[in-house]
């Protein structure tokens, strides 16, 4: 393939995305790095707790690089692998923060026990709010991106 017809194909794949899409991408990834940066933040403040192959700030700060990895991706390319992934990033952070906060579900594998049972640790809140909305957002954002694939 040429490099003007790859240039051309881009271009073309760019003029797909419709301005809603983009706003939401926007958004998303804006929701991904509050996550990103409580987790990055607070992490250190939970290095003690810990199984024998990695602490609960390990996977504080794994979950903060996924969460920059995947607002980049989406800004870069807002497709429906980039929406089900940013959707997939931010539920599963949704749902594991509520989870913990109310069942102690005790150690899984090589994860801590991760049982927090308060909204009350610094930016525990903020980051569940911005994760439930960040999946809320890519939900909205995957279904136009669904449809503007239907309709080509």
């Amino acid at each position: 393939m040429t490099d003007q017809v790859m240039r051309v194909r881009t271009h073309a794949a760019w003029r797909d995305i419709s301005p809603a899409q983009r706003v939401l991408a926007v958004v998303t990834a804006a929701l991904l790095g509050v996550d990103a940066y409580v987790h990055l933040h607070d992490a250190a403040q939970y290095d003690q707790f810990r199984s024998s192959v990695m602490s609960e700030g390990t996977l504080f700060r794994i979950q903060g690089v996924v969460a920059i990895v995947v607002a980049i991706a989406l800004l870069i390319w807002p497709r429906v692998l980039t929406w089900v992934v940013s959707l997939l990033v931010a539920g599963s952070a949704a749902v594991a923060v509520t989870l913990y906060t109310y069942v102690n579900v005790g150690q899984l594998g090589p994860l801590p026990n991760l049982y927090e049972n308060t909204w009350n640790a610094p930016g525990k809140a903020f980051s569940a709010i911005a994760e439930t909305l960040a999946a809320l957002v890519a939900i909205a954002g995957l279904t136009l991106a669904v449809r503007a694939r239907q309709r080509r």
